[in-house]
């Protein structure tokens, strides 16, 4: 019996013979690149090569998936630079595990929604295990809780808008304007969050050690008063790696009101090591941390969690009201849109949940480890090397260095050719003036003989 076909309205989303050849097409595809063990470092090309290359993609009829896909995997995301080679070793590189990226297929396809306990109660609950497994982790009580969020951005500001909420609460709004007291130091998201609030930034040098104090933010703290509702301490600076001394900034607590958050983005997964950890005493007194698993607990992009110490501290802050969200707002269950400055959201903490129920703590544990031994490992290189300079000892995974005589062209000169040559991704950066480079080491099949040959091209 012939099967008819499809109404047209219908032909995207019903199951026929076209949709089965798609999705095996994107299956395959998606099994080739996660099992790929020499996926090319790739690079981006020019607007107008691409437009040579693609050619116009979008048409009322549509081009068919085969080509459409065909155009993705050899000219597009060859545009791409794979942000999970052993050698990406800029910025903050992400790594995720096999099991993770493989799972993020599952979320897509379960059609699971994550932002209300009456939708997605399983997915909360997973997701809900790994934030109280981090909690403890950090030293925060079994009551804490929050969300995953989009990123480290959208979580510093979440908890951010929940501080000042407490404080408001608390003690009202003060005669001038609300302030956060960071390091001058501290990731950009941090002003970026204050902009979108309309608050004001005093920014302290933590000196030349780069790590905050106690001692340096108390005169702040002294000068501006009830106005200040946020002090933030930074968890493993983006360019150094850096963690401030939480312990005596969270010690000012006990003689002055403030929130104190954790911007622990890339570097508070380093806890997990018993390398590290003790770099991070006084977390377990903050009031809000966030950390990206995107980053170093080895989870496909994009996912911050967002932890609070009294989690209805966020709720208060951020639930929505809506006569049809009535039925969402008007129970006591765990709804993750009310922890963060969001409503829909996708179930991003399960590809983590996934890969960390799969494998197991420990394995996370060592593979952090792993990656604080080799940048040790390659800081002693550095320094055993004529012509090259470590500018600071790394404390975790971040490993900054100059070539001795190198003006801000040879290191754009030479970043180029590796990329160029495939070799690595490392790009230029500076610090208090002077230009450098430096390895962000978050891969565990990252090697010491990449990282040597690497410092080769520079003699």
């Amino acid at each position: 019996m012939t099967k008819t076909p499809a109404p047209a309205a219908d032909r995207m989303h019903a199951v026929t013979p076209e949709t089965r050849e798609l999705v095996d097409l994107v299956l395959d595809y998606s099994r080739r690149r996660i099992l790929s063990e020499d996926t090319p470092l790739d690079k981006p090309l020019p607007e107008f090569e691409l437009r040579r290359l693609a050619g116009q993609t979008v048409s009322e009829t549509g081009i068919g998936a085969e080509r459409a896909l065909a155009l993705f995997e050899h000219v597009l995301a060859p545009a791409c630079i794979t942000t999970d080679h052993p050698r990406y070793l800029s910025f903050i590189p992400t790594a995720p595990t096999k099991a993770a990226t493989a799972f993020d297929l599952v979320v897509s396809a379960s059609a699971v929604y994550g932002g209300s306990w009456l939708e997605g109660s399983g997915a909360v609950y997973a997701e809900n295990q790994v934030l109280a497994w981090l909690a403890a982790e950090f030293g925060l009580p079994a009551t804490a809780g929050g969300v995953f969020v989009q990123g480290g951005t959208l979580g510093n500001l979440s908890a951010l808008v929940a501080a000042r909420e407490a404080a408001r609460t608390e003690r009202g709004n003060p005669s001038g304007r609300w302030v956060i007291v960071c390091s001058a130091e501290a990731h950009s998201s941090i002003s970026s969050a204050a902009r979108v609030m309309d608050v004001d930034v005093v920014a302290v040098s933590p000196g030349e050690s780069g790590v905050l104090t106690g001692d340096a933010v108390r005169p702040a703290l002294e000068e501006y008063g009830d106005a200040v509702f946020a002090v933030v301490a930074t968890g493993g600076s983006t360019n150094f790696g850096i963690v401030d001394d939480i312990a005596s900034v969270a010690a000012l607590k006990s003689e002055f009101s403030f929130w104190l958050h954790v911007d622990g983005a890339y570097g508070l997964a380093g806890m997990l090591s018993p390398l590290a950890r003790h770099r991070f005493a006084g977390v377990e007194h903050a009031d809000s941390v966030i950390v990206d698993p995107h980053k170093w607990l080895f989870a496909p992009f994009d996912a911050c969690a967002l932890i609070y110490r009294d989690p209805e501290a966020g709720r208060r802050a951020h639930t929505q009201h809506a006569e049809y969200l009535d039925t969402l707002t008007e129970n006591t269950e765990w709804s993750p849109s009310d922890y963060a400055a969001h409503l829909t959201r996708r179930a991003r903490g399960l590809p983590f949940w996934f890969s960390l129920a799969s494998h197991g703590a420990a394995a996370y544990r060592d593979a952090v480890t792993a990656s604080i031994r080799l940048a040790e490992q390659i800081a002693d290189e550095i320094e055993r090397r004529d012509g090259f300079r470590l500018v600071r000892r790394p404390q975790l995974s971040v490993v900054v260095f100059e070539r001795e005589g190198w003006t801000k062209e040879d290191y754009a000169v030479w970043s180029a050719r590796l990329l160029d040559e495939q070799r690595a991704f490392v790009t230029p950066s500076s610090h208090a003036g002077r230009p450098n480079t430096r390895f962000a080491v978050l891969n565990p099949l990252t090697t010491f003989d990449d990282l040597v040959g690497i410092l080769d091209t520079m003699e």
